[in-house]
């Protein structure tokens, strides 16, 4: 696998770095001590300027090329955050917190762009400015929006973005990408429900809250299977379902929260109108009433068509044209990179994690063999796109 030698040499010290991240998770915008850690090492490589406290706890570097003659700027970003996970790995390095753990990957995307910003920092050997970015609050915070709106695309310049993330079941050494919607939008709901309490054994004297809602559950249900084009894409999943605090009441409210999942604005649209016509309905039918809260949370993962193949042709350098797939099926999972690609063009590639437990699982772990493969993409990306002439 042709990786950049250098990083062979590097490769213990990334996975020192990866592994004390892992053990000290932290989540949303409360990564205070990760911050800190990136911000001591990105000082220490001798980047031209470090910048905390973008989008409250993100951290900026800046690395100028050893010419700026092309004015061009790109920007790679790295997600800092971990999950309410309870690790079960039983690693050296698992988490010293309770109750949380880096169970889909930051920490890895960190270290290997750090190790890519040491490496990026030393040799310079580029044309025009690198803005590596290290982002709070992925896992349903929208970081990467509250940096854009602290001014991250403006105040630094940044002409088009990069992002990657690590790939369960895909062998380490390969990658997979395509153009257009690469991940869904991700949108929240809550329904408010509210019948008539009364004595369970009296059910009619009252409107039974938890059968309201859980013919909603039910009907919510055709949105994909009657509603939505069987050639495109939609989920509706109710995951909470709260009603009650005893057996022999039937409750005068329920609360039910879930997730829409879209993979165009089309389809976006019309799974909001349905979700709030169905909801009220079902429950006007039965003498309830239904209060919708339908929240558009992070937008489709849209790569663009040129970006998209230039990032495979850097891939294509390190592991392989036959290990890049160019057209990977669409994912249903959101991803918050998506607000930095409605801003700038850009591209998000996965990278294979090897036979891992799947994102988001208790038992899952980062593998420290894509640490080379992952700091090779990033660093022949920079010199790529910003080739000295």
């Amino acid at each position: 696998m042709p990786i950049v030698n250098r990083f062979a040499d590097l490769s213990d010290e990334i996975t020192e770095w990866r592994r004390d991240i892992h053990a000290n998770p932290e989540l949303l915008y409360d990564v205070h001590r990760t911050a800190a850690l990136v911000e001591e090492k990105l000082k220490a490589f001798g980047l031209d300027e470090v910048v905390p406290g973008i989008g409250k706890t993100g951290v900026v570097g800046i690395i100028k090329g050893k010419s700026n003659a092309s004015g061009k700027v790109i920007g790679l970003r790295a997600d800092m955050d971990a999950l309410p996970i309870e690790e079960v790995t039983g690693k050296p390095y698992a988490s010293t917190v309770p109750g949380k753990m880096h169970a889909c990957g930051h920490d890895g995307h960190t270290a290997m762009l750090l190790g890519a910003a040491k490496y990026l920092s030393e040799t310079r050997n580029f044309d025009g400015t690198v803005v590596v970015i290290f982002q709070p609050a992925e896992e349903g915070g929208a970081g990467a929006k509250a940096m854009i709106d602290d001014g991250l695309m403006t105040r630094f310049g940044i002409q088009e973005v990069y992002g990657m993330h690590n790939m369960p079941g895909a062998p380490v050494g390969t990658f997979a990408i395509r153009p257009g919607p690469l991940m869904a939008a991700a949108d929240r709901l809550n329904i408010e429900v509210e019948g008539k309490g009364c004595h369970a054994a009296k059910p009619h004297e009252g409107i039974d809250t938890i059968l309201v809602a859980s013919q909603i559950i039910n009907s919510l249900q055709s949105i994909a299977s009657r509603n939505a084009d069987p050639l495109e894409s939609v989920v509706v999943s109710i995951t909470m379902f709260n009603a009650g605090f005893t057996d022999n009441v039937i409750p005068q409210t329920a609360t039910l929260r879930g997730t829409v999942r879209t993979l165009t604005p089309e389809m976006r649209d019309m799974a909001e109108e349905r979700v709030k016509r169905i909801a009220t309905s079902v429950a006007e039918a039965y003498g309830a009433t239904a209060t919708v809260n339908y929240r558009r949370d992070y937008p489709v993962t849209v790569n663009n068509a040129e970006k998209m193949e230039f990032a495979a042709s850097i891939a294509a350098q390190i592991v392989g044209e036959e290990n890049v797939e160019l057209n990977v099926p669409p994912t249903m999972g959101g991803e918050d990179f998506a607000f930095m690609l409605e801003e700038r063009p850009g591209a998000f590639i996965f990278a294979g994690n090897g036979d891992s437990a799947m994102l988001h699982h208790p038992a899952y772990d980062f593998n420290d063999e894509l640490i080379p493969v992952g700091c090779s993409y990033w660093v022949k990306l920079v010199e790529t796109a910003l080739a000295a002439k």
